[in-house]
């Protein structure tokens, strides 16, 4: 066990973020999300939800500052009435524990370029997240 960490991140999680660098990406999709399909490394984090890795992620995981949208979501599809709220919450998190990476707010990208840039990706976390249009790319800064 170690002190600080949250449960939520598994050791195989842990050990994938350790290994990215500057510039690698990490996808966390969305329940939905055809993860193993895509993934270079996937890693499983079934039973939870994308806000709530944030939650645990972000306070080990620097975003990377030389970008000016660090993190990335999928567009809702056009003519889909679909509203993520979700969205908010990521807002909303990405602000409290690293309010300097979110100024610009989110790069906005078309469902099958998510795809893409998805099967590029240092590594894929597959959850439960049961919302719709929930999946993030995070882009990975430095330690300073």
């Amino acid at each position: 066990m170690l002190t600080g960490i949250s449960p939520l991140l598994s050791p195989e999680l842990l050990k994938t973020i350790a290994e990215m660098g500057h510039g690698d990406e990490l996808v966390i999709g969305d329940g939905n999300f055809p993860a193993a399909a895509m993934a270079q490394r996937l890693v499983r984090a079934d039973g939870h939800g994308v806000a709530e890795l944030l939650e645990a992620l972000l306070p080990l995981f620097p975003l990377d500052r030389f970008v000016p949208k660090p993190a990335a979501l999928m567009e809702v599809v056009p003519g889909d009435p679909t509203k993520p709220e979700v969205w908010d919450h990521y807002r909303a998190i990405i602000k409290r524990l690293q309010p300097e990476r979110i100024a610009d707010g989110f790069e906005m990208v078309e469902r099958f370029a998510f795809y893409e840039r998805a099967k590029n990706a240092f590594a894929i976390v597959s959850t439960g997240e049961a919302a719709l249009y929930a999946n993030i790319i995070l882009k990975k800064g430095v330690v300073e």
